[in-house]
């Protein structure tokens, strides 16, 4: 069984260990993923930047500043003017980020990076908007792909050149939304509803094109049948004027012709069960039907 005395030097212990363990943890400091860490010591600025992780010893008398120096972006609206004197509002955004390697002199010289954005960034490209928007002759041609790629590259580089050496690297500026003033909007629509009407019209023209098109083939086959049938029905024609012919000469430099078509008609009367056949006078040199119509043309 302990004793009260014994008690007591676990308790002094565990105060002690306690304190010792706190009077350690003053002379340890970890720096969070992605930031780096800036002493003072008595409102002078450590010019040594402490980067991520677990840092031993320091100063307990240190007081710290953390920066941030992950990427970011900021987002910025301006109305630009053009040469045309209309004012386009423009929203851009800008990636960037806090150099580690300058944090000290940030601190020192600005303050904390929200106050780096706001005293460096922000005022640099609202002066390079206004001024890159001199450039552009009307405010309609900001929707051109080649004003925006120009105005794009001239606010990365004027932001790079001036923002570096105040430890903010800037890695992209990019436009995200075009605003342009409400009359010149309505005019657009305007022509866009008037290209439109023109295409409808356009459209409509080469559809009764085609259908003219249609009934002109259409007409053109017809004719050419009816050529084509013609030609036909005048070959027939001159067939069977051609046969009468010859009939009538066949008949007339032979007489027998025609009793003998008049034999091959008793021919095929003959073969029909239902068929009769009365003779003529039978004194008759023909006394058959038919037989004596050759000598009528005698």
């Amino acid at each position: 069984m302990a004793t009260p005395n014994s008690q007591q030097k676990l308790v002094i212990l565990a105060v002690g260990a306690i304190l010792v363990l706190f009077a350690g943890m003053q002379f340890v400091k970890t720096i969070p993923p992605g930031h780096v860490g800036v002493a003072t010591l008595f409102g002078s600025v450590q010019q040594q930047g402490y980067p991520q992780g677990l840092h031993f010893p320091v100063n307990p008398l240190y007081r710290w500043t953390t920066f941030d120096a992950r990427e970011k972006t900021h987002l910025e609206t301006a109305n630009v003017p053009t040469q045309d004197q209309l004012q386009t509002r423009l929203q851009v955004s800008v990636q960037f980020r806090i150099d580690g390697s300058m944090a000290a002199d940030i601190l020192e010289n600005t303050g904390d990076p929200a106050t780096a954005v706001r005293v460096h960034l922000i005022p640099k490209l609202r002066s390079l908007l206004r001024e890159q928007g001199k450039s552009v002759k009307r405010a309609e041609d900001f929707f051109t792909e080649t004003t925006q790629a120009v105005l794009q590259t001239a606010l990365t580089a004027g932001l790079q050149e001036y923002l570096a050496p105040k430890g903010i690297i800037v890695s992209a500026v990019l436009i995200r939304d075009i605003t342009l003033p409400p009359f010149i909007v309505a005019a657009i629509e305007q022509k866009k509803e008037r290209e439109q009407a023109v295409e409808r019209e356009k459209a409509e023209l080469e559809r009764v094109r085609t259908e003219l098109q249609q009934e002109v083939a259409r007409a053109q086959a017809g004719r050419a049948a009816a050529e084509e049938e013609a030609v036909r029905i005048r070959t027939l024609a001159d067939a069977t004027a051609y046969e009468i012919i010859q009939i009538n000469n066949a008949v007339a430099s032979n007489p027998a012709y025609i009793q003998l078509q008049s034999l091959e008609a008793l021919k095929a009367i003959s073969k029909d069960p239902a068929s009769k056949i009365y003779f003529l006078d039978g004194s008759s040199p023909a006394p058959l039907p038919l037989m004596h119509l050759g000598d009528l043309l005698k």
